[in-house]
């Protein structure tokens, strides 16, 4: 009989942790997302941007309170780990998850997007090379990607300037708004210790 592959994170790991809050080099927080913040949350749904990439549907403040809650239950069940984006003691300017959270194989998806007070200073770089560093060195995930499309040329630098190779080309795999409907979507990844190393060194 063959042994079970151990998972590469235990179970429980994420349910009897806090979530972490870090601070950016621009001042900016990542921390969990409070019920206060549900005012932004709806507001980030009415973002054409947001709309365009990230396909949220609309909100009403009291939806987007269920919805954090919801996420919190994400962390507590280890589906899901997701920060607010905020200036210290604001409310938030933007979202970064690890989605799709596997820990029995040792991987993960990041989720990300800014309003535009967030925009143009570096933050979501920032952001994307904290939380991999966390995921491979505390958490102790094999293998980050990220997903986007070639026709949204600021989450490409992100993910470049982040440390992240364009590793192919998903054709037609999601379905965007138009004008981008059928804009084909690029899988960037990191796996394996050299590139832990090259995140953990940055």
């Amino acid at each position: 009989m063959m042994n079970a592959i151990p998972s590469v994170v235990p179970a429980g790991w994420l349910s009897q942790s806090e979530q972490p809050v870090f601070g950016l080099p621009s001042g900016m927080r990542l921390r969990p997302w409070r019920e206060s913040d549900a005012p932004a949350l709806a507001e980030s749904c009415l973002d054409p941007d947001i709309q365009q990439w990230n396909r949220p549907g609309q909100l009403s403040v009291g939806e987007a309170r269920q919805k954090i809650a919801r996420w919190r239950h994400r962390w507590e069940s280890e589906q899901a780990a997701i920060w607010a984006i905020a200036p210290e003691g604001e409310a938030a300017v933007g979202l970064i998850a690890l989605a799709d959270l596997d820990l029995h194989g040792g991987s993960g998806e990041f989720v990300y997007g800014l309003l535009p007070a967030g925009r143009g200073g570096g933050i979501m770089v920032d952001a994307t090379i904290q939380v991999s560093r966390w995921a491979f060195h505390d958490l102790g995930l094999h293998r980050l990607r990220i997903t986007h499309s070639i026709a949204n040329p600021a989450s490409c630098r992100i993910a470049t300037k982040a440390g992240f190779p364009l590793e192919g080309t998903m054709r037609g795999s999601r379905p965007l708004r138009p004008p981008a409907a059928r804009a084909t979507c690029s899988g960037a990844g990191v796996s394996g210790s050299a590139t832990q190393s090259k995140v953990l060194a940055r």
